[in-house]
């Protein structure tokens, strides 16, 4: 048992992927500095950090946090945080106790405890459908990065365990703080007869190709069928992917993609939607698919990753490569209301298991718990101790 007066904290996070067009992981670090900043005892301090070259933060983006934002292009000290471990981010802001990294790999410092953030392990295995930076320095750093890490922050159960095998990162330093429910109106459980939608980066993992291939399926057999809406992210391997559905002519004029919605635009989406479809071939959560339940809409996704963990059975889990049994479960939901009001109901009250309050009660404990552990070290043979 540690002997001391717990510590109050200065913690610093990395806020940098959520300054524009977030991803599962800007929505998940945005998310949890507003649920973290919301539980902080007086006297402790949530820092967000931002470089960029030309996005800036915003000073009220988490309303009582501290915010510091550099004019350091990410890239630049990307390269020199990953490959030279420097300079510290203390030089940017001053004496802290706690730094988090939104990624495998960590952020320099002189003297803090040091955690990483582990979605997947999917650029282990796949880097190919990764962007540029994270094929030339995740899969050789992520795994001595996570050895010398304080703590090893992973998303689900499945995460874990992939942590705890490939990385070989004990459980005492692993601390699974799962996303939650998007914040906003919770959807009924209503029909609609809406588009079919994805939401999410338009990447090779997510595995839209298999979704248009069933799509085409469904509509040779319902010509009524709704249309396909794409809503997310374009990255540098976006262009392969709408070229395979511009190849499929028999769905010209059938499918939408939005590019990058915003936070209320994408809550509408769920809302007007009659089914939310997530083929990926790995997902470390899904933030997507709790956000479909959370809006009453039914959820197909794929038995792959942490889907199963996270949908349970209150969406329909189907293989991903088989693009028959995708536009089976398609076609099922849109002959039969009666299952997708089930699927529905099922899905919001899935969704209340996962609270961002939650997490970041988690988190901050976990962050204390190491703290602990290296003052004990530190202190190991002192009388009284």
């Amino acid at each position: 048992m540690a002997c001391y007066d717990a510590p109050r904290l200065r913690i610093v996070l990395d806020y940098r992927p959520a300054l524009r067009q977030r991803t599962g992981v800007g929505h998940y670090i945005h998310e949890l500095a507003a649920a973290m900043q919301a539980q902080l005892p007086p006297g402790d301090a949530l820092v967000l950090f931002s470089s960029s070259w030309k996005d800036r933060l915003r000073a009220d983006a988490v309303p009582g946090a501290e915010h510091i934002d550099t004019r350091v292009p990410v890239r630049l000290l990307n390269l020199a945080w990953h490959r030279l471990e420097w300079p510290p981010v203390e030089r940017f802001t001053g004496a802290v106790d706690v730094t988090h990294s939104a990624h495998p790999l960590l952020m320099p410092s002189s003297g803090a405890v040091r955690v990483v953030t582990v979605h997947d392990l999917d650029f282990l295995d796949h880097p190919e459908r990764t962007e540029a930076e994270i094929r030339r320095d995740y899969p050789a750093l992520a795994a001595s990065h996570a050895a010398r890490a304080d703590l090893v922050v992973v998303v689900s159960e499945y995460s874990a365990q992939a942590v705890r095998t490939r990385l070989g990162v004990p459980e005492d330093r692993l601390v699974i703080c799962r996303p939650g429910a998007p914040a906003g109106p919770v959807g009924d459980a209503t029909v609609h007869a809406g588009p079919i939608l994805f939401v999410g980066t338009i990447e090779p993992r997510k595995n839209l190709p298999t979704l248009f291939a069933a799509y085409e399926r469904v509509v040779a057999g319902r010509p009524d069928a709704p249309p396909l809406v794409l809503a997310g992210r374009s990255v540098e391997q976006s262009a392969a992917i709408m070229q395979s559905l511009a190849a499929r002519r028999t769905l010209a004029g059938r499918v939408r993609y939005l590019g990058y919605v915003s936070d209320e635009e994408r809550r509408q989406l769920y809302l007007d939607a009659s089914m939310f479809v997530l083929p990926s071939l790995e997902e470390g959560f899904g933030m997507t698919a709790v956000e479909a339940m959370q809006a009453g809409v039914p959820v197909i996704a794929s038995n792959r990753g942490a889907l199963p963990e996270v949908v349970g059975d209150a969406g329909a889990l189907v293989d991903p490569t088989d693009d028959a049994a995708l536009a089976a479960a398609i076609e099922r939901l849109l002959a039969n209301p009666q299952e997708r009001v089930a699927r529905a109901e099922a899905g919001r009250v899935r969704a209340r298991l996962f609270t961002w309050s939650a997490t970041a009660a988690r988190l901050l404990d976990a962050y204390r718990e190491a703290l602990a552990r290296r003052h004990e070290k530190g202190h190991a043979g002192v009388a009284g101790c």
